[in-house]
């Protein structure tokens, strides 16, 4: 998928259906001038609701589609007959989507599953006609309700990434690299900073004919925490990966030093993602020899699970699969 079609963040307007009044009527028939109330009940208006699809990946369909609204209530009528209902409005999300009050940032709810349904502006109420009015004291109610306007507010949805293994590291670290090789997914790789703008999602086969997904997330640089190099976009993703992939070349000057600046952005940006389980990957291995990766072992954060791997020749990669499937399923 393009980055131009993968949208992760849209603001819409939304106005649900406005409740249909209750009607003000009195039987009558040939030989009954004078029946009792008779006016039914309006109809309620019309819900914006959003729906999981997993088959959906991004929020472009909502991009350009800055106002939605929902259908009105009908009005009730004689003999008691009830307005209809207006038409719900379904917008389909991807799984990962999470909803906020544009004016207070409040975190609304978030779908995660396949065909949920959660509603985003409520209609309004229906009126109440004077037949729901009439009791054994006041049986000629000359009253009834009209309906409840439907909401008009503004609501953010923002994408966040599901999958079981999110890969973590700055800048052409080689994730895009390694997603390609590990899977059938299509990444753009080039040997230049930020290539990948959105994250790719692939999914590893793994023994058995079992398989996970994993997600090439942008990278990720120092100060990202403070929305430095759309450092809140790409962090966002990382929330809603199970496990935690980092990812630093072999040739790093210091890779302790880069995996500690990693994981203290994750920290000041969420503290709850250093709670997720993490393996570290030493990437384009193929450029050193047995006796450097040796050394290079001496200085790797301790208690860590790491394997060294290289995607260019498959060196590490079964290896890497192992360790990965035995921390999904923790």
């Amino acid at each position: 998928m393009s980055d131009q079609n993968f949208v992760d963040y849209v603001k819409i307007c939304c106005k649900s259906g406005n409740g249909g009044s209750g009607a003000l009527h009195f039987h009558r028939a040939k030989f009954i001038p004078k029946g009792g109330p008779d006016g039914g009940d309006g109809g309620r208006g019309g819900n914006i609701i959003l729906r999981g699809n997993r088959n959906v990946w991004t929020l472009l369909s909502l991009k350009y589609r800055k106002h939605v609204a929902a259908g009105d209530g009908g009005r009730g009528a004689d003999n008691n007959k009830h307005g209809a209902d207006g038409a719900d409005l379904f917008l389909e999300v991807p799984l990962g989507t999470v909803a906020k009050d544009a004016e207070s940032g409040e975190i609304l709810f978030e779908i995660t599953k396949d065909k949920e349904e959660r509603v985003l502006a409520q209609g309004g109420r229906g009126g109440k006609g004077n037949a729901f009015f009439k009791t054994s004291t006041h049986q000629t109610p000359r009253y009834a309700q009209t309906g409840d306007e439907g909401m008009e507010v503004w609501r953010i949805l923002e994408l966040k990434t599901l999958a079981d293994v999110g890969l973590v590291g700055f800048p052409n670290a080689g994730k895009s690299t390694l997603l390609a090789a590990v899977s059938a997914a299509k990444p753009e790789i080039a040997p230049y900073a930020f290539t990948t703008l959105s994250p790719n999602l692939g999914i590893v086969a793994y023994r058995d004919f079992q398989s996970f997904v994993m997600a090439d997330i942008p990278g990720i640089i120092e100060d990202a925490h403070k929305g430095k190099g759309l450092g809140h976009r790409f962090l966002r993703h990382i929330e809603r990966n199970a496990t935690l992939l980092f990812m630093i070349p072999c040739d790093t000057q210091d890779i302790k030093k880069e995996y500690d600046i990693l994981l203290n952005e994750l920290k000041l940006y969420n503290p709850e993602l250093l709670d997720k389980p993490q393996v570290l990957a030493i990437t384009k291995c193929d450029l050193i020899d047995t006796e450097l990766e040796k050394m290079l072992k001496k200085n790797l954060p301790k208690g860590m699970p790491h394997v060294f791997i290289s995607a260019a020749t498959g060196k590490g990669l079964t290896k890497l699969k192992d360790l990965l499937w035995e921390h999904i399923n923790v």
